[in-house]
Formats: structure tokens, C-alpha cells, sequence
């Protein structure tokens, strides 16, 4: 036997042995699971001469299990971690815990447990499913916010902010949830329900402690216009809720008083058309200018009447109520008499809790005129409800109220203006008259920050009789919660009954004092975790400014669009502080968001309050990671809703196994020759001869799935590649084909890409490869135009693409129109196919 049919017999031995070897999509998970770990594959240096990209998906709450609305996003980051690191960037995908919070302590009361053995317990469980799951994340850089080497710093950074006057503290009517019992945000009272377990919310007055949001509200808008890469959808719903207005500040005096209203308007061309006053049943004033009016009564029952009220339902109800205090107040324009009312539709959240009421030109004020038979003065009209001299104007129906730009009328020496142009002039005159002046109002307040609650950050301020609240030195940080307190269900923080917390020394006097014993609010926990990310092992420091440089802002951002205010605002708010404390370099936090739709199962969004979720074990144990990952990407496009699919799942593992055949059965068909075989099983042989339509078809995809990757269409991505698959079923093809197809499924499904990548002979991890480039003029579809002849003389043109079949082209020509008359009751002698050039069909 000589060398070369040795060498032919172990060749095709090699490829029945590759034909034999099924997709055990266990053992081959596991493997590379394993294998990346070993080798540190996915950690990032923090340092480097690559570009950086920060790659961060939001992290999760440990509540016990995720579920395959947690997979998507997870999905999503990998596929751009990956992607990104073939292109040779040097990227950072870190994960870490959002680890406080109330459910983990109520969860503790349920079960007679601990929060923080509760919480290892989670984040232990969830971890082993992250990591089944083959997410590239680097575990080197693990963060759990309720470790003491993290919640330190968020310590720290909130005495940086207490020194620079952004935290500080006051009575205040606060949102209580009976459920949690915990203080809730605005923003975490959602339509009058806890976010959180969506109980309904009571209003409590208590010292709560606040971050000064509102002195970056500006900020906060105006850079909205930075943010290129955030979604429109996102960036209005932050616009909407600081809720920017510019309006002018009026003052009108009471009768017979010396105390005066500040009134906040957008609307000072309406001056004119005030016919009552109307203040929120907490205004200061509201009882004092009743005191001596007989109307004392009724207005102190009402106001008792609206303490019950919520706010949310005071803002949308229909029903107007009030009480007339008997009061009147002097308008500044003409000098009349205007009765002062109070009503819950006024609220003192908004403005300063005073309305001017002109039921002509507001609904909600015309229809508070209507029910109780106040006076309606329309003091703006259409254009062309004006005479021509505009001193005189046609009267309105009055049916509600008219709130659109017109002219001016019944308005002394502004009628005949334009109503936008009397805004100025109006606002110039009060100014003039020392009652007015021009303002702008936010519809944002202050953050509450402070909890009555046990998980969360200790609040690092001691009180002391002497010398009042004081900050915690930092050398004494962290405040550590202590883990021997009891968990009885009742209200306040558990932390108030800990007498060997509480009680402490003062650090200026050194007498005795006493500890804060509420909590922050889990939000600042989460306000910087991406800066902690870039240092967690440092002790000494929060984070190293140099570091930072190098790697903020994140360049990618990928999480739920619930977290467009709450979360999101936050972070931006921390972002710009510490940068305006020298702390960080960058004043915005994430370059780029990406907010992807919920799953759905049965109608309603996966959670466990509702009983759909699917877990993730269960299609990893049966289907695969790999399998889990392909169906959670390819359903539906991430930004919009994806209904679950078992079918769906199904699909996606039979396309696995199908490329897994494709490589193992096709990939090194024709058999190789022997010297392929030596020089690594055909690695760098050139494309065959016979390849013209695959190379064609490789380069296509190869620039479809780029551009489809890099604009988050994951879709319709791993539909090419499906087209791609198809393309090369039963056909011959290059080993160079074969690792271009592994290499674009690598950032969908790793595993699978890893182990065929090997079986092909590579030595090398798929990881350390470059992402293919197309070849511009192979990827363009290419198309020629045929004339088409009937007996010599051209009667049509046909579109077709270059190298079609004669057998095609004929069947083309004779489908067209034109062609179908010119040869109707006629016979076709012969068709002449001129090889792309023509087509002449002879008819007798």
C-alpha cells in the first residue's frame, strides 16, 4: 500500500469519525464554561493599547432564580461583549448584585429568616444560572452592594454629598406603603400603588432625609440633548418628569390684610379673566384667611376631608369639590375683588399651591366654575372673532373653556394684542408695578432618600443634644448594619430597636448620642455601581480617577425601559455631582441605552407575582444555553415585546443540531488531500473553483449580520445566517467558509462555536479570532439587464442576477407581459439564449 492511499484511507476515516460525533450540547457547555474560567478569557485589563468599550447590562436584584426576561438582557450584552472583543476592542462586561432592598427584609419577616443569609443564598443560586447560561461576564469584578466593602463608599458618597449641601434633611409628607412599611419615592409611587408589591399608598408627615436633585434639574434637562444614542422614547419620558416651565410669579394681595399670594403662571395674558382664587388645602394661608369668616368650619372639615385623599386620585378625578373661605384677594391687573376658594384639585407639590383661576381659558377651572356658579370672563378670542378696529370682539359660546393663541379683549390697554405677545408685555407691566417677575418652575422635586426599613445602607449621621446632627467621620465608615436584630413585622426600621446600634458618642463632643436609624433608599446603591465596577478590590478609595478615564462613560447600556426615570435620572444626578466634585471625569454616566421589551407568557409579562415564568434550568438542562440564547434573540426584535414560545425554543435547537451537521457531515467535503490534511485539515486553502455562488452568498451575510449587530437587529441577524446555512446544505465548501459561518453564530452561541472551531482543527480559541470583513464588490447583489427578442426585434427587458441559468432566463422572458401578447396564438420555433446577453425567441 503506498503513502498517498494510506493517507486517502485515514482522511476519509477522520471525516466518518466527524460524522459520528452528535451535538451533546451538555458536555460541550460545560467544557467551554470551564475552559473560559480556567483561562481568564473573559476579564479585561484596565489599562490598555486597544480602544476600550464598557459593555454593561443593569444589574439584578438577587430574589432567588431569573427567569427568561433576565436572559434576554443578558443575551443581548453577551452578543455585544463578544462582538465588540472580535473587532479588537478591549472590553469591560462586568455583573455584580443589586443586593438591598425591601423584598429580601420582608422575605426574612415571611420566613423567620435573615436578609443577609436570604440574600447569599440568591445571588448563590443565580450565579450558577448566569454562569450555565455562558455570559462572558468578568467574575473578577464582582460587586454586591450589601457587602461592606461596597455599601462603604455609597457611605462615603453621600457625605460628600451632605458636605457640598446636596443631602439634607426635613419634615415632610411622605408616601408610605402599609405592605413594605417603608417611605417611597414620588417616582416609586406609581398611580398611587408601591411599585414594589403595588399596595395602595397613605401619605405620612415624618423627618425624612433628601438629596438636592433639583439643583441639577437644569443640567439634568439640558443635557438630555447629549444623550445621541439614547432612545427618543426614553429621553421625552426624563424631559416630561423634570417637567421644566417658564411662566411669571404674581403677587396678589388679600383684603383687608397684610399677607399676599404667590401665584405661578405660565399664562399672564389670562390676567384679566381671574375670577377666583383657588389655594390647595395644605396652602399655610388655606386656614388663616378663614380664621375670622364664618366659612372656618367647613374649610378646616374639608381640609381634613382631603388629608385622606390620595394625590394621584386628587389629580384625575373628575369631581371638583371645595370650600369658599370667605376671603378675597385683590387682583394686581384691574383691582377687583376675587373670591379666595380652596379645592384637591390644587396641589401644593406643583407651583406654590395657589392657582389663578380663569374659567374661560382652563377646562378644569371652568368646570370648577360651573359647579359651584362662578363668574366665566373670556378675555381671549380667534382672530376672527375680532371687529376690525380690534376694540370690539363677537362673544364666545361659552360651552367650555377656549385655550388656544388668539387676541386679547377685555383686557384694558393689551386688547388687540396677539395673546402669545401679551405673555412679555403683561409680565414687563407687573414687573414695572413691583408684582411680578419672571421664574421658572420644575415639575421634579427632591429625592427622598431615607428608608424605615433594615436592608439598606446605615445613613452615616449621629445626633447628638449638643452639637446636632453630625456626619460620621469617613475613617469610622462603614456604619456596619449589625446582624443581630429582630425581625417582628413592625412598623419603623428594626434597626431603632437595636440599642447597641443606636447608641454611640458624638464625634465633636465626645458625649452621648445616637445613631440615624433609617436606611437609603436602594437607589443609591445602583446610582454607581459602574464606577465601582472599574476598581472593586480597592479598599482605600471608591474608585481610581485615572481608571475611570480610560473607561467611562459606558459606552453600551442595555436594560428595561421601567428604569427610564427612576434608575436611570439617578444615576445621571450622581454622575453629574461627583464630577462636579472633581471625583469622576465624565458628567454623563451612559453613552449609549439600549431598552429592550419585556417577555410575555400567557398574555402578561413574566414575573412571579403572576405565576408564568419560565425558567431558565429547565431549557438548559433539555435544549441547551445555546439553544436558550439563539430563541431569546431571534423571537423578536429587543426593543420590542417577545411572546414565549415553546415551538419557538424547538426551533432553535433543531437549527443548532442542523449547523452542527452541516460542519461535521459538509465542512471537509471534498475529501482533502493528504498534504491539506498535514498542513491542519485545509486551513488557508484558498476557495474552490466551484464556490463562485457561496463566496458570493459568505461575503453577503457576513455584511448583513455586521450591520444588523451593530444596530441591535439580532433578528434578523440569525435570519441571514439561516439563509446562509441553507445556502450551503448539500453543497461542497472550503474550511475558510466553514470558520467564517462558526465565527458569525460565536456571539449567539458560543459553545457550539468554540467546539466546532476546535473540530476544524484550530488551535486557537474562537475569542482571539478577528470578526470577518466583506468584500464590497462580492456582497453587493449582483444584477445585469437581458433584452428579450421575438424573432430579432427587441420587444421587452428583464432584470436578472449575473450567472442565471439558461433554463431561468428562458422561463423569465416568456412570463412577461409585452412577451405574453407578442407571441399570443403563436408557435415558439426555439429559444436562443445568448449567455446573459439576450434572448431571441423564434415564433412562426
Amino acid at each position: 500500500m503506498t503513502l498517498s492511499i494510506f493517507l486517502t484511507i485515514i482522511s476519509r476515516a477522520y471525516i466518518i469519525m466527524l460524522i459520528m460525533v452528535e451535538y451533546n450540547f451538555r458536555e460541550i457547555e460545560k467544557k467551554w464554561q470551564d475552559f473560559w474560567e480556567a483561562n481568564k478569557t473573559n476579564e479585561a485589563l484596565n489599562q490598555s493599547d486597544k480602544p476600550k468599550f464598557y459593555d454593561l447590562v443593569m444589574f439584578p436584584y438577587p430574589s432567588g432564580a431569573i427567569h427568561m426576561g433576565h436572559v434576554r438582557n443578558y443575551a443581548i450584552g453577551d452578543i455585544v461583549a463578544r462582538y465588540k472583543k472580535m473587532q479588537g476592542f478591549n472590553v469591560l462586561h462586568p455583573i455584580g448584585w443589586d443586593a438591598f432592598g425591601m423584598p429580601a427584609e420582608n422575605a426574612a419577616i415571611k420566613n423567620n429568616s435573615h436578609p443577609r443569609d436570604w440574600t447569599e443564598k440568591c445571588i448563590e443560586r443565580m450565579k450558577v444560572q448566569l454562569k450555565k447560561l455562558g455570559l462572558s461576564y468578568d467574575w473578577s469584578r464582582e460587586v454586591t452592594t450589601c457587602k461592606e466593602d461596597y455599601y462603604k463608599w455609597t457611605q462615603w458618597i453621600f457625605l460628600q454629598f451632605y458636605k457640598a449641601g446636596l443631602a439634607y434633611r426635613k419634615k415632610a409628607t411622605i408616601n408610605w406603603c402599609n405592605t413594605c412599611e417603608t417611605v417611597l419615592a414620588n417616582e416609586q409611587a406609581k398611580e398611587g400603588k408601591c411599585w414594589r408589591c403595588d399596595s395602595k399608598v397613605e401619605e405620612k408627615a415624618l423627618e425624612q432625609w433628601f438629596f438636592k436633585i433639583t439643583a441639577y434639574a437644569d443640567k439634568l434637562l439640558n443635557d438630555i440633548d447629549k444623550l445621541e444614542g439614547w432612545p427618543d422614547s426614553v429621553k421625552i419620558m426624563q424631559r416630561n418628569w423634570i417637567g421644566k416651565s417658564e411662566g411669571t410669579k404674581i403677587i396678589f394681595k388679600i383684603e383687608n390684610s397684610d399677607k399676599t399670594l404667590e401665584v405661578f403662571t405660565t399664562r399672564p395674558d389670562t390676567l384679566f379673566g381671574v375670577t377666583y382664587m383657588t389655594l390647595a388645602p395644605e396652602h399655610p394661608l388655606t386656614l388663616e384667611v378663614s380664621h375670622t369668616k364664618p366659612q372656618h368650619e367647613a374649610v378646616k372639615n374639608y381640609i381634613e376631608k382631603v388629608r385622606e385623599e390620595k394625590k394621584l386620585t386628587r389629580e384625575l378625578s373628575d369631581e371638583k369639590t371645595g370650600e369658599f373661605t370667605g376671603a378675597f384677594a385683590i387682583n394686581p391687573a384691574n383691582n377687583e375683588k376675587i373670591p379666595i376658594w380652596t379645592s384637591d384639585y390644587v396641589l401644593m407639590e406643583y407651583g406654590t399651591g395657589a392657582v389663578m383661576a380663569v374659567p374661560a381659558h382652563d377646562q378644569r377651572d371652568f368646570d370648577f366654575a360651573k359647579k359651584f356658579g362662578l363668574p366665566v370672563k373670556t378675555v381671549i378670542v380667534p382672530v376672527d372673532r375680532v371687529d376690525v378696529d380690534c376694540n370690539r370682539h363677537l362673544p364666545l359660546e361659552i360651552n367650555g373653556a377656549y385655550v388656544d393663541p388668539g387676541v386679547m379683549v377685555n383686557s384694558a390697554q393689551f386688547d388687540g394684542t396677539k395673546s402669545p405677545d401679551a405673555i412679555n408685555a403683561i409680565t414687563d407691566w407687573l414687573i414695572e408695578k413691583g408684582v411680578g417677575k419672571r421664574e421658572v418652575n420644575y415639575k421634579i422635586r427632591d429625592w427622598l432618600i431615607s428608608r424605615q426599613r433594615y436592608w439598606g445602607a446605615p445613613i452615616p449621621i449621629i445626633y447628638c443634644e449638643k452639637c446636632g446632627a453630625v456626619p460620621v467621620p469617613e475613617k469610622d465608615l462603614p456604619v456596619k448594619l449589625p446582624y443581630d436584630v429582630k425581625f417582628t413585622g413592625e412598623g419603623g426600621s428594626p434597626l431603632s430597636r437595636s440599642d447597641k446600634f443606636v447608641n454611640t458618642t458624638c464625634p465633636k463632643c465626645g458625649d452621648k448620642a445616637k445613631r440615624e436609624t433609617d436606611t437609603l433608599d436602594t437607589f443609591n446603591c445602583s446610582s454607581w455601581y459602574f464606577l465601582r465596577y472599574i476598581n472593586p478590590k480597592q479598599m482605600d478609595k471608591p474608585f481610581t480617577y485615572d481608571d475611570l478615564k480610560y473607561w467611562m462613560p459606558v459606552d453600551q447600556y442595555i436594560g428595561g425601559i421601567e428604569h427610564a426615570i427612576l434608575h436611570l435620572l439617578y444615576s445621571r444626578f450622581f454622575t453629574k455631582a461627583l464630577y462636579d466634585l472633581k471625583l469622576v471625569p465624565a458628567d454623563e454616566p451612559f453613552k449609549n441605552l439600549l431598552t429592550q421589551g419585556m417577555v410575555v407568557k400567557d398574555g402578561a409579562k413574566m414575573s412571579k407575582s403572576k405565576g408564568n415564568v419560565v425558567d431558565p434550568d429547565y431549557i438548559t438542562e433539555r435544549y441547551g444555553a445555546d439553544t436558550a440564547r439563539l430563541f431569546i434573540l431571534f423571537a423578536s426584535p429587543p426593543e420590542r415585546e417577545l411572546e414565549w414560545s415553546d415551538a419557538g425554543v424547538e426551533g432553535s435547537y433543531r437549527f443548532l443540531t442542523r449547523i452542527w451537521r452541516l460542519i461535521t457531515e459538509q465542512a471537509l467535503t471534498p475529501i482533502p488531500s493528504p498534504s491539506t490534511l498535514s498542513a491542519g485539515v485545509g486551513r488557508g486553502v484558498p476557495e474552490g473553483r466551484g464556490e463562485g455562488e457561496i463566496i458570493q452568498k459568505l461575503h453577503k451575510t457576513i455584511k448583513g449580520v455586521t450591520d444588523d449587530i451593530e444596530r441591535f437587529s439580532f433578528n434578523t441577524a440569525i435570519s441571514k445566517i439561516m439563509e446562509l446555512v441553507n445556502a450551503l446544505q448539500g453543497q461542497s465548501f472550503s474550511k475558510a467558509t466553514a470558520e467564517k459561518l462558526i465565527i458569525m453564530i460565536y456571539p449567539f452561541a458560543p459553545h457550539i462555536a468554540e467546539e466546532l472551531w476546535h473540530m476544524l482543527g484550530n488551535k486557537n480559541t474562537i475569542t482571539s479570532e478577528t470578526w470577518p470583513k466583506h468584500d464590497e464588490n462580492l456582497a453587493k447583489e449582483s444584477r445585469i439587464e437581458i433584452p428579450i427578442q421575438v424573432n430579432g426585434k427587441l420587444r421587452d427587458k428583464i432584470m436578472a442576477r449575473a450567472g442565471i441559468s439558461e433554463e431561468n432566463a428562458k422561463e423569465l422572458a416568456l412570463n412577461t407581459d409585452k412577451i405574453k401578447q407578442a407571441i399570443a396564438e403563436k408557435q415558439i420555433v426555439k429559444i436562443i439564449f445568448a449567455g446573459g446577453k439576450l434572448v431571441n425567441i423564434v415564433v412562426k
